[in-house]
């Protein structure tokens, strides 16, 4: 039976937004030592210790910032955009090893970093744990670092590849230099990141269709509900979870519709 829930405690959400935080800034503030573990059964904090901690929101998100970490993968692809060198998930965890990188927390099972952290590398500490495993490839890169370096979906950079007949080696490597090159190329990258733009736009909008499809569908069971021709109502929380999602979709088809070309 679950515990019974009274005003006077906190749970992780209300805890959270008491101290102004998000619920990954709280985590990795009880995670850090900076916020107290819950004091009461069922992980909930009591109303006292919530109020002992009103000031201390301010110090997680001084610590942590207000991006939340991201995975091996991930931040290999943003270090790969922001130096132009195609690095890979293996790079990310020799940083680590090596004591240039701290990994911040752990997600199921797979450690995360901050985008600060990141952001502050050395370059020349990259390009090393790069360049020593690439060895004498170090000035080439396949399709897929170039696409990576460029952050460019990999069908796109084939296509443009193609288009400007980027020659390669005898092992189907690019020179480093001329990827770079194409991401120096204002007119490209802009016609590059609107068709970025409308491909995403699309598919949210197949996304809004598809719980625009929901929302009537309920209607439609609802109605039969009414007029007697359905022996049960239709399910709430179904509809429930269409109006969220398609809340959440219209926003985001309304951002992008205004993000400048």
């Amino acid at each position: 039976m679950p515990a019974q829930i009274t005003r006077g405690q906190f749970g992780g959400h209300r805890f959270a937004a008491h101290l102004g935080l998000t619920r990954w800034q709280m985590r990795l503030g009880v995670e850090h030592g900076i916020l107290p573990e819950p004091d009461l059964d069922g992980d909930r904090w009591s109303a006292d210790l919530a109020e002992e901690c009103r000031g201390l929101g301010e110090q997680v998100i001084a610590r942590f910032g207000d991006d939340p970490p991201i995975g091996s993968a991930r931040a290999a692809a943003r270090l790969a955009a922001r130096l132009g060198l195609d690095v890979e998930r293996r790079d990310i965890e020799v940083l680590v090893a090596q004591g240039d990188l701290n990994f911040i927390s752990n997600f199921r099972g797979y450690p995360v970093y901050l985008l600060r952290d990141l952001d502050r590398l050395d370059p020349a500490a990259v390009r090393s744990v790069v360049s020593a495993r690439k060895g004498p490839l170090t000035e080439t890169v396949d399709a897929g670092g170039a696409a990576m370096i460029l952050a460019w979906p990999r069908k796109t950079f084939d296509r443009i590849a193609a288009e400007r007949h980027l020659a390669t080696d005898q092992l189907g490597r690019y020179a480093l230099a001329d990827v770079r090159a194409l991401g120096s190329d204002e007119i490209l990258v802009r016609r590059v990141a609107d068709e970025k733009r409308e491909t995403v736009l699309k598919r949210t909008r197949r996304s809004e269709t598809r719980m625009e499809d929901v929302v009537r569908g309920w209607m439609l069971r609802c109605a039969a509900y009414l007029d007697r021709d359905a022996d049960q109502p239709p399910d709430i929380s179904s509809l429930s979870r269409a109006i969220r999602g398609l809340t959440s979709v219209r926003a985001e088809i309304t951002r992008q519709e205004r993000t400048p070309t």
